[in-house]
């Protein structure tokens, strides 16, 4: 049997993958991630230099600039829109669910959107700021305005949606290569809404910011993750049990059989054997076998009103002459050996 074209698959596919772990290197990288969004925040607050490059590149208007570009980009922005990426990546990681065994994929995909839906929003909903579109004063920072742009959600969510794919990767090549897609789609998308408009350059500054750290937090959420699958797999079983229809039981003989039944008497392998089959008056004759023939069936229940069968049956001969009888005709008699006779149809008289 060859299993050469086998090794390969089973080879590839991981029997215990590994968790990340909160290393040194991913707390540093945390902590200068933090510490760029506080600036960035900071500085915009404070209406810094930030805050006039914002103003310089929006009234620079880049969509006016390369108008050649703005068909492409107004469809490439759609790769940092939460819906149809979420889609599309949780297609892959469901498939990805179903080879690898485990709720893991789609439980890290879920956890990092909640965490960067959570900070986000909180942060858009605080601060307030209005886009470039509907700025009202040159030069200020638009803060507290009811507005929700800054930080960039699209942005953001490039960085979490395709970073998870890079996360999830289970070689170092595969790493690599996920990265190098989530940072271009995260590069890209933030670019162009800056090229279209929609978000001031702080803002998409603060997006990348807020997607890396939801990143970087996820092994910290790594046992919460697992209890969550242990207890979605617990609930999974006991749905399958109770939803499916139970088995009918197959009633099983008592084994203390009723009094006065004929099932009293314990069955033998010669009980599942047939008489042969005799034909009808067989059981009339002397020397047939009557016996067998007329002892009952031990296994089986004595119904009422059961009819004999054929076998058993005695023939009854009639008692008397079926032919009717007829006027001209004398019945025949019979004197003795030596004596006159009378014979069928016909009379003998005795004397001359």
């Amino acid at each position: 049997m060859r299993t050469e074209d086998k090794l390969p698959e089973a080879e590839e596919r991981p029997t215990d993958l590994a968790r990340p772990r909160m290393t040194r290197t991913r707390r540093w990288l945390l902590g200068s991630t933090l510490a760029v969004y506080a600036a960035t925040v900071i500085g915009v607050l404070t209406t810094s230099w930030l805050v006039k490059l914002d103003w310089q590149v929006m009234l620079f208007r880049p969509y006016k600039q390369w108008p050649e570009f703005h068909t492409f980009l107004d469809y490439f922005v759609v790769m940092g829109q939460r819906g149809p990426t979420a889609v599309a990546v949780a297609a892959w990681l469901g498939w990805c669910c179903h080879r690898q065994r485990t709720l893991r994929p789609l439980l890290v995909l879920g956890t990092s959107l909640l965490l960067l839906n959570i900070t986000v929003g909180a942060v858009k909903l605080g601060f307030g700021r209005l886009g470039p579109h509907y700025a009202t004063t040159v030069g200020s920072n638009e803060m507290w305005a009811n507005g929700d742009i800054f930080p960039s959600g699209h942005t953001a969510n490039a960085v979490v949606t395709w970073g998870v794919l890079a996360y999830l990767a289970t070689t170092p090549v595969a790493r690599r290569i996920a990265s190098l897609i989530a940072t271009g789609f995260a590069f890209g998308v933030g670019m162009t809404t800056v090229y279209l408009g929609t978000h001031w350059l702080s803002d998409v500054v603060l997006g990348w910011a807020a997607g890396v750290l939801v990143m970087l937090a996820l092994p910290w959420l790594e046992p919460v993750m697992a209890r969550a699958e242990v207890l979605l797999l617990g609930l999974w079983h006991r749905l399958r049990q109770h939803g499916g229809r139970a088995p009918v039981p197959i009633p099983v003989p008592s084994a203390r059989p009723v009094a006065g039944s004929t099932l009293a008497t314990p069955r033998t392998a010669r009980d599942d054997e047939l008489p042969p089959r005799e034909p009808v008056g067989v059981a009339g004759r002397p020397g047939g076998p009557t016996a067998r023939i007329a002892e009952p069936r031990q296994h089986h229940p004595v119904r009422q009103h059961q009819h004999t069968p054929r076998s058993e049956r005695t023939p009854v001969s009639p008692a008397g002459s079926r032919r009717p009888p007829h006027a001209d005709r004398v019945p025949r008699t019979t004197t003795g050996p030596f004596g006159s006779a009378t014979g069928r149809g016909r009379t003998t008289a005795t004397g001359g």
